[in-house]
Formats: C-alpha cells, structure tokens, sequence
C-alpha cells in the first residue's frame, strides 16, 4: 500500500513539478504572478484531445500539436496584453488583476469553442503495468515516463544552455543582464514558448491521470501548482520542481493507514497547503529560495 501510494505520489507531483516550472519561470523573469496558467493547461488538454480522439492521429502527434499552440498562444497574449502593460509600465496589481481577467475569458472561449462535457484521450483505461506491489494504469505510466524525460530536458536547457544560463541572470537582475549585453527581449521571447510547452504538456499528462477533465479543470490544478512554486522558492525553476514533488507525494501519502489510520483522500489539498504554511514558517523563502532584506 505504501509503495502503491509513493507511485501515485511520483505521478501526481511530476505533473506539478513541469506546470510549477513554467509559473515560475515567468514571475521569476517578468514578475508576473501568472493566474492564467490554468487555463493555458486545459486550453492544451483540449487541443490534444481534439487531435487524439477527434482526428484520431494518437497522442504523440496530439501532445506536440497541443504544445505548439499553446506555446503560440502564450506569445501572442504577450504581444497582445503583457507587452503593453509593461511598455505603460504597469505595477504588479495592475499585471495580477490582468492575468485573472485573462483566465476568465480564456476558460469561457474554452467553454464556447469546445462546451461544457467532460473529455477523455482515447487511452485504454483497463491497461496495467504491475512493478512487483506497483500496479500504474497505462495513463499513469506514460505519465510518469514523460514527465521525467521533460523535467531531465528542462533541467538540462536551464543547466548546460547558453539560453538557459542567460534566463537564470536576467531572473536574478534584469538591468544588470541588459548591461552586460544580454539579449533580454530574447530571453523574454523564448519564456513564454517555454511555459507556454509546460503548460501544454502538464495539461495533457494532468487528464491522462484524472481520465476525464473538462473546462475548469486547469483552474483546480492552479492552486496546488502555486503551492509548489511558493514551496520551493518564488521564482526558483529547480524549486519548483522539488515542490511539486515533494507535494504530490506528501499529499498520497497522507492517506495512509500506517500514518495514524490516514487521512481521508478528500482532505489532501489541505494537507498539501498545511506541508506549505510549516515550511514556511520555518524557511520563509522556500526549500530553494534565497532569503533577501526588504
């Protein structure tokens, strides 16, 4: 049972860890608190469906067709919307409020261009891999295996990249990397494709594990994903990660008899935010966060 519960802990906290990635990316460098990222998910989940079950070209193809337009998306609401805002030099309530009003219409044109019944991917749901007292249905299983071979990649472009190590110095001081000759609206360009592919991708892998979703579902997952990004550092890439991990498998596995009789599985986001606020209180800037003086 507890290894059963690890397993779904490891599921459940890749898909926070890609989507906690892209938030933080963007707040880390456009100070953006990105309230739509939600809905950029299941705005994705339902291009890949589209492509998967109604077009029936399978989920490779629906998956990269769904990141595409999500990554296209997310640059065009920055020509659209972030790129005025921050030519008018707007303050962070201005950009906050903006981004809560775009994941209003985003999740109503959801709702008008695709209606309000659930959608599954045409995934067999009785497939099971058994890993000795592991049993992983097929949707969790190619989850997982995405999942990690996505947080490898990210790792390794944020890592070992010219364009990875330029993001990481214009999120530590932007008019310092501009300076010293950084490209930033390069830099800027190439975050949004990035959280736009994450967002895309964590959306797809979120309904194969949930095996249906409809248009709110994005807006569900936002304040545990949010809660990973705070977790491991605000704007902290590989904090992120570690807080997404690190939530889907506490949340699993507090539900466990071994743990005091478990807690009852409609509790686990309050168990989730309660592992956050005791962190927090002891290391206010998050696992991998830099304290700083104000």
């Amino acid at each position: 049972m507890f290894l059963q519960l690890l397993a779904n802990g490891l599921v459940t906290g890749a898909v926070y860890a890609i989507a906690a990635v892209g938030v933080s990316l963007v707040y880390g460098i456009l100070r953006i608190v990105h309230f739509a990222y939600g809905d950029l998910m299941t705005f994705g989940a339902f291009v890949a469906v589209t492509f998967d079950t109604t077009l029936g070209l399978g989920m490779v193809v629906a998956t990269a067709a769904a990141m595409v337009a999500a990554a296209a998306l997310s640059v065009g609401l920055d020509f659209a919307l972030w790129r005025p805002l921050r030519a008018r030099r707007a303050n962070f309530m201005s950009m906050f409020l903006a981004s809560i009003g775009l994941a209003l219409v985003l999740r109503q044109a959801i709702f008008l261009a695709w209606g309000p019944q659930p959608r599954s991917f045409d995934v067999d749901p009785f497939k099971v891999y058994t890993l000795g007292p592991v049993r992983l249905s097929g949707a969790q299983a190619i989850a997982i295996v995405v999942a990690i071979v996505a947080i490898v990649l990210v790792g390794l472009l944020l890592s070992s990249t010219t364009l990875g190590r330029t993001m990481r110095a214009v999120a530590d001081d932007r008019a310092l990397a501009a300076v010293a000759g950084i490209d930033t609206g390069r830099v800027v360009f190439a975050t949004w494709v990035l959280s736009g592919l994450l967002a895309a991708l964590a959306g797809v892998l979120a309904g194969l594990v949930q095996s249906t979703f409809d248009p709110n579902f994005g807006f569900t997952l936002l304040l545990p994903v949010f809660a990973a990004v705070v977790l491991g550092g605000i704007g902290n890439p590989y904090g992120a990660l570690a807080g997404g991990f690190l939530l889907g498998i506490v949340t699993e596995l507090s539900t466990w008899e071994g743990f005091g009789g478990g807690v009852d599985p409609v509790y686990k986001p309050v168990v989730a935010f309660a592992v956050l606020i005791l962190v927090l209180l002891a290391r206010p800037q998050g696992l991998l966060g830099r304290a700083r003086l104000v």
